[in-house]
C-alpha cells in the first residue's frame, strides 16, 4: 500500500548506518537558494569525519583560531557538501580578512563567513572581490544590520545564544527577503522557535566525536558489536 506522500522506501547502507542526522524539524525551514542549491541545515564543524558522516546541506566552517588556507583546502577536498569557509574578521582583520576570502573562493568555497567584530569597510572590500556570497555573523542586537547589508552582505548569520529568535525576527520584520541561517539551539522545540521567528536555515551543532565514541567503546568493552 503505498504511503500518502508516495515517498519511497530510504535507501541506507550497513556501514553508513550510524551516520549522524540533522534533526528533521528543520526541513521546516524555507531554505536558502545558492547557486541552485537548496540549503536548509548546515552543520557547524571543522571535523573531517563528521562532515563525511552527515546528511546535512551544507558545511559552516568557522573555527576559533587565525584562518588558514590549508585547512580550508583539506576541508573542501574532503566535503562531498558545499562548504561556507571563515575567514575571520575578528583576531584577523584589514586586508588579510580579503586576501583569505579570495583564497577561500579559488579554492572553491561555497561562500565565506565574517565573524561579528569585522568592519563594515573590510567588509564593503571582501564583498567586492568575491563572486560568491559574503556571510556576516551577528552575536547581538547591538549591530547596525543597516550598515552590514549596506556593505553588500549576501546573507546573515545570527549566532546570539537564547536571543537568537528574538533577533531574526528583528532582522525579518525590517528585511522579510533578506537570506537569515541562525543557530537553532539543542532542542526541537528551540529550532522550532527560531524558523518560526524568520529563520531561512539552520546551523546544527554535532555531537563531538569523543562523545559519539562513548556509546561505541561501552558496547566493544561488553564483547557486544557496534550499537
Amino acid at each position: 500500500m503505498k504511503n500518502k506522500k508516495n515517498i519511497p522506501t530510504p535507501i541506507d547502507g550497513t556501514l553508513r548506518k550510524s551516520a549522524l542526522r540533522v534533526p528533521e524539524v528543520i526541513r521546516e525551514c524555507s531554505g536558502i537558494y545558492v547557486f541552485g542549491r537548496r540549503i536548509k541545515s548546515l552543520v557547524f564543524t571543522t571535523d573531517i569525519a563528521i562532515i563525511r558522516n552527515v546528511n546535512a546541506d551544507a558545511v559552516l566552517a568557522v573555527y576559533p583560531f587565525t584562518p588558514q588556507p590549508v585547512i580550508t583546502q583539506s576541508l573542501l577536498s574532503a566535503s562531498d557538501i558545499p562548504v561556507f569557509a571563515g575567514v575571520g574578521g575578528g583576531l584577523t582583520g584589514g586586508k588579510r580578512v580579503s586576501v583569505l576570502a579570495v583564497n577561500a573562493e579559488m579554492q572553491g568555497a561555497f561562500g565565506v563567513v565574517l565573524n561579528a567584530p569585522t568592519l563594515n569597510e573590510v567588509a564593503k572590500d571582501v564583498v567586492d572581490l568575491v563572486d560568491i556570497p559574503v556571510i556576516m555573523t551577528v552575536v547581538n542586537d547591538d549591530t547596525d544590520i543597516d550598515a552590514r547589508i549596506e556593505a553588500g552582505v549576501s546573507i546573515i548569520n545570527v549566532s546570539a545564544a537564547k536571543e537568537t529568535p528574538r533577533i531574526v525576527k528583528m532582522i525579518k520584520e525590517k528585511y522579510p527577503d533578506f537570506p537569515v541561517i541562525a543557530t537553532g539551539g539543542p532542542t526541537d522545540e528551540s529550532i522550532l522557535e527560531t524558523i518560526k521567528a524568520g529563520a531561512n536555515a539552520i546551523t546544527w551543532t554535532p555531537p563531538g566525536t569523543a562523545e559519539l565514541f562513548k556509546e561505541v567503546m561501552s558496547a566493544y568493552r561488553l564483547g557486544l558489536p557496534h550499537p
